[in-house]
């Protein structure tokens, strides 16, 4: 029975760092779509300085250009994530299936010994019962 807690335990561990692993995913995409957020305020905020909004004009600020060419590699990157966070909850998924599984076969067992133990205590009440019906019906 030592083992099945012990696996038990291994699996919630094992469920925990998968969810760490699902919220660090969750919170690196919202810090990068904050991020790009913030660089859409100043693109457009330089735009506006320059009075220029196209980026292909000859004196479209630098710096715009490249807060966008930053903002894309954040929403890249935000989307490679997205990937790593489906398989994250995927992976997640399987691992607190497997728990169940193991908690469930330890709820079973521990039902079956408490079952035992009690036919177990039935019996040795009958035993004593017959024991003291013996002994009165050898007093009548």
């Amino acid at each position: 029975m030592k083992s099945r807690e012990t696996l038990i335990r291994l699996k919630k561990f094992q469920v925990d760092e998968k969810r760490r692993k699902v919220v660090q995913i969750e919170t690196m995409m919202a810090e990068f779509d904050r991020i790009a957020a913030e660089l859409d305020r100043e693109i457009k905020l330089e735009q506006d300085r320059a009075g220029i909004h196209d980026p292909s004009h000859f004196a479209y600020p630098t710096y715009a250009k490249a807060a966008m060419g930053r903002r894309e590699n954040l929403k890249r990157s935000s989307d490679e994530l997205r990937g790593q966070l489906d398989e994250a909850k995927a992976v997640l998924g399987e691992a607190f299936e497997e728990l169940k599984k193991v908690e469930m076969l330890d709820e079973r067992d521990q039902a079956r010994e408490k079952a035992e133990e009690n036919v177990r205590e039935q019996q040795e009440l009958d035993r004593i019962a017959s024991m003291r019906f013996q002994a009165n019906g050898a007093h009548a």
